[in-house]
């Protein structure tokens, strides 16, 4: 069966399932804020384009729906026409839609307080302008660079490597974090120059290089940061500083068994604290790093992005109350078009995805299940809980706290290594 998070697809719409349905008046509502619509019909994809998304975001999200296309047999991906928003932040707020459905549109990200439908971003296929390669090629790549320096053998501190001008203030606030003569938080903090890094070749880039400390920081962007899962695949503790923004797997993770969570409104302390617990409990520490790396090696191979991506696709056109059309201004796109527009160093990149058909069914979607979401976010709460109490009882090596494993499926809670308890 699919991964639990494939859940928050039925989540995600529910605000048109509850409302009867999407009608072609609520998605045209939403195409002033697209930057394409795409239809697919008869397995074949047409995209009509409406602005200029940054980089190459759009060229790789529409090839990543061609190869979803030719990845499973005719027909399996339904006739659907959506809209779609390639800026990096959701745009149609929750709040101004209680009393109606909201227009439909698919993003990046989502967050609590928008309604936009997050879809697996371009970066899956590859970032062409700062040589990240797909996501199955760098995820392997960084799995093996792991495995060069054992967790407790990684430099004792926190890491974070960033562009810190993208407006967001959390990044900016993360630079005082870092070592000074006078104050040292546990954080080693550096800033990605992008311009120069492209001047040299990327040389001190490689992401599978970067898997030398035992802790590894995600600080938002502008809006989420497509960084996150190469973060992750370290297999370092990851600790998150308190995100506004979703991307379409992050709530499949919970704090204290997946990642650490960061106080942004005490942000150096915060890290400083899990440091130094983390080096006080290296077993329960490593562990979190531990399932972490294993929630994206199981769970979010590029089999099941594909498998979440049709998904989508499929529960979103049952609730078309209209026939998906060819748009008047839309073209019919196939790889060789693609790829004909493609600058060198781009094609370089969209080669490297190319995909035989699969040899696997697509995992099995289970119905709604809105107990599952509740119990989800009470162990989310919980466990969010849980950390503000380790770090107000200030642990110590020796003391009788202890972590536990949680669980969302109401199985016996395990304990992590063994001095284990949640507190």
């Amino acid at each position: 069966s699919c991964p639990d998070f494939f859940q928050w697809i039925h989540h995600d719409l529910a605000p048109w399932r509850a409302s009867g349905g999407i009608s072609r008046a609520a998605l045209e509502e939403a195409r002033e804020f697209a930057a394409f619509r795409v239809a697919i019909i008869g397995g074949q994809l047409y995209a009509e384009l409406y602005y200029q998304c940054v980089q190459s975001r759009a060229m790789f999200t529409l090839w990543g729906l061609l190869l979803l296309l030719e990845r499973f047999p005719a027909g399996a991906v339904p006739d659907v026409e959506f809209m779609f928003n390639c800026m990096d932040r959701p745009h149609f707020r929750r709040s101004r839609y209680k009393s109606r459905a909201p227009p439909p549109l698919l993003a990046y990200c989502g967050s609590r307080d928008t309604v936009d439908i997050a879809f697996p971003d371009w970066s899956f296929w590859g970032w062409a302008e700062v040589r990240i390669g797909a996501w199955g090629e760098e995820a392997s790549s960084i799995f093996h660079g792991s495995e060069e320096t054992r967790w407790e053998n990684r430099r004792p501190r926190a890491h974070w490597k960033g562009n810190p001008h993208v407006g967001a203030q959390v990044r900016t606030d993360l630079l005082a974090c870092n070592k000074t003569d006078k104050r040292d938080f546990g954080a080693d903090i550096y800033v990605q120059n992008w311009i120069a890094e492209s001047q040299q070749g990327f040389k001190n880039s490689k992401l599978s290089d970067q898997c030398r400390h035992r802790y590894k920081l995600y600080a938002e962007g502008h809006a989420w940061s497509v960084s996150f899962k190469y973060i992750m695949a370290c297999g370092s503790t990851t600790l998150i500083v308190q995100p506004d923004y979703h991307d379409f797997f992050m709530r499949g993770l919970l704090p204290l068994h997946h990642y650490w969570p960061i106080d942004r409104q005490d942000m150096c302390s915060s890290i400083d604290h899990a440091v130094k617990w983390g080096n006080s409990h290296p077993k329960e520490a490593e562990a979190i790093g531990s399932h972490a790396q294993e929630f994206l090696r199981k769970d979010l191979s590029m089999d099941r992005v594909y498998d979440y991506m049709l998904h989508l696709l499929r529960e979103y056109a049952k609730l078309q109350r209209f026939k998906p059309r060819v748009p008047e201004g839309a073209q019919l796109l196939c790889k060789s078009a693609v790829t004909c527009i493609a600058e060198a160093e781009q094609l370089e990149f969209l080669k490297r995805t190319e995909t035989s058909n699969s040899q696997t069914s697509p995992c099995s979607m289970p119905p709604a299940n809105d107990d599952y979401i509740r119990r989800f976010k009470a162990q989310e709460s919980e466990n969010f809980r849980a950390a503000r109490e380790l770090r107000r009882s200030r642990l110590v090596v020796g003391n009788k706290n202890k972590l536990t494993t949680p669980s969302v499926n109401g199985e016996k809670k395990k304990k992590i290594g063994k001095k284990s308890q949640r507190s």
